[in-house]
């Protein structure tokens, strides 16, 4: 694996995520050395940036969630730098991170997804819950892993729950609730890996019951139909074209009783630790952790 060069492995940062990308990061760093990869771990908060230009490093391997590295801006630094990196670029970075631009341009690409407003401090937030419709969903929308989200049930809940998110963002978004079965569906280059299939407790996909719990059920193969998952893959590669998606990455969906499908978010830097989803995706495909890992980085660029 020496055509590599030296490679970096961004992980820590500065996210609410960080304590997350540290275990993906981990992940990513160990599967690259058992490839016989010359990988070393870079911590950005930790380390300046242009520390990868001077040391030296050939390629980057981005494993920060959330903002300041999933949000395109690590990526423009590593592109000024003229350092590969793995990913999509800065456009689809900065994009797939805002979940209230990702909605604009899936809507215009008459890509389903939940009706949402924009919140601010002094929102008619009872007028807002009439008009998407109880329960409902408030959160930030530059953040992942469900960091300040809220389920609200009541519309005297609105106030709280926009303040819980708030303390994330600065960009709030009410969001219909879409009542249905929970799936995720990752890329890999131009390929789509198979769908799995979510069961949380109680139906909340939320922090814990994403990476410190056993509790929530996993499934793939997914159990659809073949011909319903195919249509679902190629839609979540059209949604990831449409907002310049590359290298690798996996949206999050709801499929209602009826089988219509409503599309959740994009995300371009997924987790890559024991509880992740693309790396099951990717073993049912035959393609194990380590072997991801190399393919990953393989497909990294600049620009």
């Amino acid at each position: 694996m020496n055509h590599f060069g030296k490679v970096a492995v961004l992980f820590g940062g500065r996210s609410g995520e960080r304590e997350i990308s540290i275990l993906s990061g981990t992940a990513v760093l160990d599967a690259l050395r058992r490839a016989g990869v010359d990988a070393h771990a870079f911590d950005p908060a930790e380390r300046p940036l242009h520390a990868l230009k001077d040391e030296g490093f050939d390629r980057v391997f981005i494993a920060l969630h959330g903002r300041w590295g999933e949000d395109g801006t690590v990526q423009g630094a590593l592109e000024l730098m003229d350092i590969p990196y793995t990913g999509s670029g800065v456009m689809a970075s900065a994009l797939s991170m805002d979940k209230v631009r990702t909605k604009m341009v899936w809507v215009a690409n008459d890509l389903p997804t939940p009706r949402w407003e924009v919140l601010q401090a002094d929102s008619d937030f009872a007028a807002v819950a009439e008009r998407l419709g109880l329960p409902l969903i408030v959160k930030p929308a530059r953040e992942g892993s469900s960091l300040g989200l809220t389920k609200v049930t009541h519309a005297d809940q609105m106030a709280d729950a926009y303040a819980l998110a708030a303390k994330n963002d600065r960009l709030i978004l009410a969001e219909e609730f879409v009542a249905g079965q929970e799936y995720t569906a990752a890329f890999l280059g131009d390929r789509a890996l198979p769908l799995v299939r979510i069961e949380a407790p109680q139906g909340n996909y939320d922090y814990t019951n994403k990476y410190f719990t056993d509790d929530t059920k996993y499934f793939c193969p997914c159990g659809l139909p073949d011909a319903e998952e195919q249509a679902i893959r190629a839609l979540v590669l059209r949604a990831a074209a449409a907002l310049g998606c590359e290298g690798w990455g996996r949206a999050d969906l709801i499929r209602r009783a009826d089988g219509s499908i409503a599309l959740l978010e994009m995300n371009t830097s997924p987790g890559m630790t024991g509880h992740s989803l693309v790396p099951m995706a990717a073993r049912a495909a035959g393609i194990e952790f380590d072997r991801l890992v190399v393919e990953i980085l393989e497909l990294a660029h600049v620009g």
